[in-house]
């Protein structure tokens, strides 16, 4: 069975390192699903969820604030800013979170108040829906 090298890879830490037999993952014009093989790509990535299915059958669940997705024909590379392995997800940190930058949407005073409020916003309902994925599959 044919694997490709799987590297997601946060601003602190290495998040997940293995053999896989397929990614998927939020493309910024839609999901992209990744097999060995698949033809070089760099794209820019949305905030979501990154499922790995393991060499071993195992899945890997890892959320993404956004990035950028990097393949070549045997390694594929996830560089995110910020990573957390779905076990890792805490649902009350990110409610916590997602009213905050509801409140600052509210309170936005210029633009740029307003457009990272709303990029705030937008990375916690990814990480809420990210969260609720990963416990389906539980």
């Amino acid at each position: 069975m044919s694997t490709i090298q799987v590297e997601v890879v946060s601003a602190e830490e290495s998040i997940f390192s293995g053999p896989a037999k397929f990614v998927a993952l939020p493309g910024e014009a839609g999901e992209l699903g990744i097999l060995p093989g698949h033809v070089p790509l760099i794209t820019r990535i949305k905030p979501g969820a990154v499922r790995i299915e393991k060499a071993d059958g195992g899945e890997e669940f890892v959320f993404v604030a956004g990035g950028i997705l990097e393949v070549q024909p045997r390694v594929v590379t996830v560089l995110s800013d910020t990573a957390i392995r779905g076990k890792d997800l805490d649902e009350a940190k990110a409610n916590e979170a997602r009213k905050a930058a509801e409140e600052a949407l509210k309170n936005a005073k210029s633009d740029v108040d307003l457009a990272k409020a709303t990029s705030e916003l937008a990375i916690m309902a990814a990480q809420i829906a990210a969260l609720r994925k990963y416990r389906q599959k539980r």
